[in-house]
């Protein structure tokens, strides 16, 4: 029931069902709560308004990282508790989370003083359990420029030597939501919550929906309905009237992806920016990305841009650390921009301000959870249930993620990884993929590919002109991951259009046209998504002059 065919029939059994549980927002943060309320035996159901991940959730730096900058802010339960669960997510999801070492160089005057970053780094290994392979180094200057040679000389002191974890942000929610359904939950996209119903006492208990494609709406059921939207929090609790007290504050981090080419780095970095903040360059793909900015936002909350200011903003900071790297804004092949939804603290700029979850609940019953860190989504996930499973009054299951493979991810653990992909790989060969693509393949669906290589078999050169690779691609999305629209499949389930901008420009019409038959689509229909991707093209390249 998650292919985008049945979408529709699941809508129609979400407005016949009274669930325990309804869940408004489709990033990770509502997704990790679908599936631990279905794993402890909760009937539930999740609602997006866009497609899943489409908010913040697709838009991150992509690494679940375990926020040493927090210790400079004496965070140290949030360094210790996201640390722990930066471990857990890679165990249970390794095809869409891996290690990558991080190097952060020291200069004179920066951030990080020698001994500070390793105090720092020593007690950010131990207050993350981190395992002693992977627990810190400290380099001496010659080190740390062998390492990466373009960092700036002047100043180095030497460098810190520590373990991140990068993701896909994208596919692990993907990978999240496909794991609640398969576990029993009902969830949709493109389903906007538009108001709730009420009882006599005014307790919650039901949302009025409308499906965004034919705009008919329907009314949901719930006992507990949990507030998960992100940056559209504080308007569903001004539709709730319980909008008061706390609120949030967004800020927009913005992403560049240059060619490595033209940026060769080869290994990430966190690094110093001329005004004292840090940002990440990271290799990936055959690309190097740069970022993030963090300033407070106020405009379109669905469709937040790169500036031109934000663009120089991130092209200064590689200047200023990567002397030698003679880039331009024209080197820029792609950006993204995201959205915090901070909790409001007065007075505090940006990157000040904390990055802790709260939940509370309005006298109507309706739960919210914001803030928070893409790295604790399942402990904050946990904690939501604990307090559902309380006030239902009922026995269920305790938490049942810690230890539960999300879709995909099911290889027998993370230290079987490799085997898993090498012996896939090898499959993949016989089915007619190259070495590389069997990779990519294996990569990014883990134990699902094999759905990928058993559609091989429906590859019709004469019906499409996709190459066999984004035609397996392309048709796994429809079936199997709820894709309903080309920016779907060119954004969150690939990733294409931030890593790969050439090949969607090159591969577009064939998607679209892919889709088309697929969904019987007229050709106003067609020409409608075809002008969103066209658009999407234009604005991971040109600034926005009025966001």
């Amino acid at each position: 029931m998650f292919s985008a065919k049945q979408r529709m029939q699941m809508i129609e059994e979400m407005g016949k069902t009274t669930y325990d549980v309804l869940v408004i927002g489709g990033g990770i943060t509502g997704c990790g709560i679908a599936l631990d309320a279905t794993t402890r035996g909760m009937k539930t159901a999740l609602v997006e308004m866009q497609d899943f991940a489409a908010g913040t959730s697709s838009r991150s730096t992509k690494l679940v990282h375990g926020g040493l900058r927090y210790l400079k802010q004496f965070e140290v339960k949030m360094v210790a508790e996201v640390g722990k669960e930066r471990a857990i997510v890679y165990e249970n999801g390794p095809h869409v989370t891996t290690p990558e070492w991080m190097l952060l160089p020291i200069h004179r005057g920066g951030t990080f003083g020698r001994w500070s970053t390793s105090i720092g780094l020593w007690v950010y290994d131990h207050l993350a359990r981190v395992k002693k392979e992977e627990r810190r180094t400290m380099l001496s200057a010659d080190e740390t420029l062998q390492k990466e040679p373009l960092i700036k000389r002047d100043g180095l002191l030497g460098g810190g030597y520590y373990v991140e974890y990068r993701t896909d942000d994208a596919r692990l929610t993907i990978e999240v939501v496909k794991k609640a359904v398969e576990c029993g939950a009902h969830a949709v996209n493109y389903v906007q919550a538009q108001s709730f119903l009420y009882d006599e006492n005014g307790r919650v208990i039901g949302v009025i929906c409308r499906e965004q494609i034919t705009g008919q709406t329907f009314t949901i059921y719930a006992k507990k309905i949990v507030n998960a939207a992100g940056p559209w929090v504080d308007i569903l609790r001004e539709k709730d009237g319980s909008n008061v007290g706390k609120k949030l504050r967004l800020t927009k981090g913005v992403h560049i992806v240059i060619d490595q080419a033209h940026f060769p780095l080869k290994q990430a970095v966190y690094f110093d920016t001329p005004d004292g903040r840090m940002v990440f360059a990271i290799p990936r793909d055959g690309k190097t990305y740069v970022g993030t900015t963090d300033t407070f936002y106020d405009s379109d909350r669905a469709h937040p841009k790169m500036t031109s200011d934000d663009r120089d903003y991130l092209l200064r900071a590689i200047h200023y650390m990567f002397p030698s790297v003679h880039i331009t804004k024209q080197h820029i092949e792609s950006s993204w921009a995201g959205l915090r939804p901070l909790i409001y603290e007065e007075g505090k700029d940006p990157s000040e301000i904390s990055r802790k979850d709260e939940i509370w609940q309005s006298p109507s019953g309706l739960i919210t959870i914001a803030g928070g860190k893409l790295t604790g989504y399942r402990k904050m996930a946990e904690t939501v249930v604990d307090l559902i499973a309380k006030q239902l009054g009922k026995t269920y299951s305790p938490c049942q993620t810690k230890h539960l493979a999300i879709s995909g991810g099911d290889v027998g653990g993370a230290n079987q990884w490799h085997t898993f992909m090498s012996k896939k790989v090898a499959e993949g060969l016989a089915y007619g993929f190259t070495e590389d693509e069997a990779k990519r393949l294996v990569q990014r669906y883990g134990t699902n590919v094999d759905h990928l290589f058993a559609l091989t078999n429906t590859y019709d050169r004469n019906k499409t002109s996709l190459p066999l690779d984004w035609y397996v691609m392309c048709v796994y999305a429809l079936e199997h991951e709820m894709t309903v629209t080309p920016l779907d499949f060119f954004i969150r389930r690939t990733g294409a259009l931030f890593f790969d901008i050439a090949t969607v420009r090159e591969l577009k019409e064939a998607v679209v046209a892919c889709m088309q038959s697929y969904f019987n689509w007229t050709e106003e229909e067609r020409n409608q998504y075809e002008q969103q991707v066209n658009m999407a093209l234009h604005d991971a390249v040109i600034p926005c002059t009025e966001c």
